[in-house]
């Protein structure tokens, strides 16, 4: 069995002096692909904020490769990790630009730099654009320069947040197709936050649920391999069958 990357326990997160998440307990495998699903505002994205410190819980534990994750400083763990939004935030320069600036942060050369930055816009079929500025592009581009710019720093924790949720269908589902090949073969951790069942059985490798702000136990591959379950009329019940 693979190591864990991620584990969490007793998570309780506050905003507003109210209980808005609880997580008894989430572990994550080293290359596994978790989605976490859920209507809109019960917590997923609270969820994924805590996970890259950009919240402080009021209480728990999270455990990141074996170690606290408080053990560090915030920049040091958000070096680790990257976070992709459900709409790109992009500087106003070019997709090449974008996509090496988290490199040059991180002090590397102009040679170690290009190679890097070439072989993931290739990977996202976005070479071609590699020299048009981010205002010029349409939100599937976007996203996909977004996607290159966390890929490339080769993050120990991939966060993703409604990744395909402003996309239209067409788009949507060309990138869900490439990102359902490149998370495996690049071995990535991922957490995947949507309310598309759809999207979580075909991405990710194991489902968990959100309702109400709780984390629900037995949100697991039976929703993959259709096993009927309380869980899964659930869930179905809340998104559909699409």
């Amino acid at each position: 069995m693979k190591e864990e990357c991620l584990n969490v326990r007793g998570l309780i997160v506050k905003r507003g002096g109210r209980v808005v998440l609880e997580v008894g307990e989430l572990s994550l495998r080293k290359g596994e692909v978790l989605a976490v699903i859920g209507p809109n505002g019960v917590g997923k994205t609270t969820l994924l904020l805590t996970l890259a410190r950009l919240l402080k819980p009021e209480r728990g534990e999270i455990w990141f490769n074996g170690q606290p994750a408080w053990a560090e400083s915030d920049l040091a763990y958000r070096r680790r990790i990257a976070l992709v939004l459900q709409y790109p935030l992009l500087f106003d320069t070019s997709v090449y630009e974008n996509v090496a600036m988290g490199l040059r942060f991180r002090g590397l050369s102009k040679q170690d730099i290009q190679p890097k930055v070439e072989a993931w816009l290739n990977r996202l079929g976005i070479l071609h654009l590699a020299q048009r500025r981010a205002g010029e592009l349409s939100g599937g581009e976007g996203q996909r320069v977004s996607l290159a710019r966390a890929m490339v720093l080769e993050p120990e924790l991939l966060l993703l947040d409604e990744p395909f949720g402003a996309l239209d269908p067409p788009t949507r589902t060309r990138l869900l197709d490439d990102l359902g090949k490149i998370l495996p073969e690049s071995s990535t951790t991922t957490i995947f936050i949507t309310h598309n069942l759809d999207e979580a059985r075909q991405l990710a490798g194991r489902i968990v649920v959100i309702m109400d702000g709780r984390l629900q136990a037995g949100g697991t591959s039976a929703l993959q391999q259709g096993r009927r379950t309380a869980l899964h009329g659930q869930v179905e019940g809340v998104f559909g069958s699409r």
